[in-house]
């Protein structure tokens, strides 16, 4: 049975206060937003080593691969514990429209979250880069790694701004959707597989994700197939959707949709009332 609405809203209320309260400490909270961005960039690379061979062979099977394997980064960020810019867009959100932060925290939150991110994901596309994984490949023969990187890097870079922004919007709602079903269960099992679903419809359904971008990016920058100003158009774009995906769309209609269940007096050896397992709508 999953966990009653109106306990997972004061769950994401409580997780935008310790974020807040984290903040506090800046280096601290600094230190597991680069985590978080290093993370989403373990999956990158993941992706591009197992599905790049697959890209090179025109297999019809390379999607389905990139989707089943991204899982990893929200597996790490939710079970190692990170600061993750996608994910806070709606706790914040949450946090603020009831009233567990201010809305001056909930945005301080999201942008150091985000410079968080980015440091920690530069920091990560530099040191694969210098270990030469990605440019692995037998004699003769291109590298699959870098060529995924710079597949993707090319497809983004040819998408419209409408495009890079509507699927922005619909990445961080289910990146969201996952988090919040995560919210919603007590087994380390189910959250586990909400977070493989999610992940794996986002990735292979072509949509944009700005932390995983900010990796994609900075590889194909430092093996000088895209430059710095692209990396900054995509996230210009990008980051307003997936903000608009979490907060709005999967944020506040939850948000809303319950309160604080009524105390209800149960007379003496009557059961328990059944609202005990469902919210009360507002």
């Amino acid at each position: 049975m999953p966990v009653p609405y109106s306990e997972a809203i004061d769950e994401a209320c409580t997780q935008a206060r310790d974020k807040a309260a984290t903040l506090r400490a800046p280096l601290r909270y600094g230190a597991l937003a680069a985590l978080a961005g290093a993370y989403v960039g373990v999956a990158v690379v993941l992706l591009a080593s197992t599905a790049g061979p697959l890209a090179s062979a025109s297999s019809p099977a390379t999607k389905l691969v990139q989707g089943t394997v991204f899982g990893i980064a929200l597996t790490l960020v939710v079970f190692a514990g990170a600061e993750l810019f996608t994910g806070n867009n709606m706790v914040m959100f949450i946090g603020w429209l009831r009233g567990g932060v201010s809305g001056s925290s909930a945005v301080l939150v999201n942008v150091a979250s985000l410079i968080g991110n980015f440091v920690g994901s530069l920091a990560f596309a530099a040191i694969v880069q210098a270990s030469g994984v990605l440019a692995a490949h037998a004699p003769g023969k291109p590298a699959p790694g870098n060529g995924m990187i710079t597949t993707l890097v090319t497809n983004k870079m040819a998408e419209g701004d409408g495009q890079l922004f509507w699927r922005a919007v619909l990445c961080n709602m289910l990146v969201c959707l996952g988090l919040w079903m995560a919210t919603r269960t007590r087994s380390d099992g189910a959250k586990l597989a909400v977070l493989f679903w999610v992940l794996l419809a986002f990735v292979a359904s072509g949509f944009e994700h700005s932390v995983a971008n900010m990796t994609i990016f900075c590889l194909a920058i430092f093996d000088h197939t895209a430059h710095w100003s692209d990396l900054w158009h995509n996230l210009l774009l990008t980051v307003p959707g997936n903000v608009i995906g979490g907060a709005l769309v999967v944020g506040l209609p939850y948000a809303f949709s319950t309160r604080s269940r009524r105390a209800v007096t149960v007379p003496a050896g009557a059961p328990a009332p059944a609202a005990e397992l469902e919210p009360v709508l507002a």
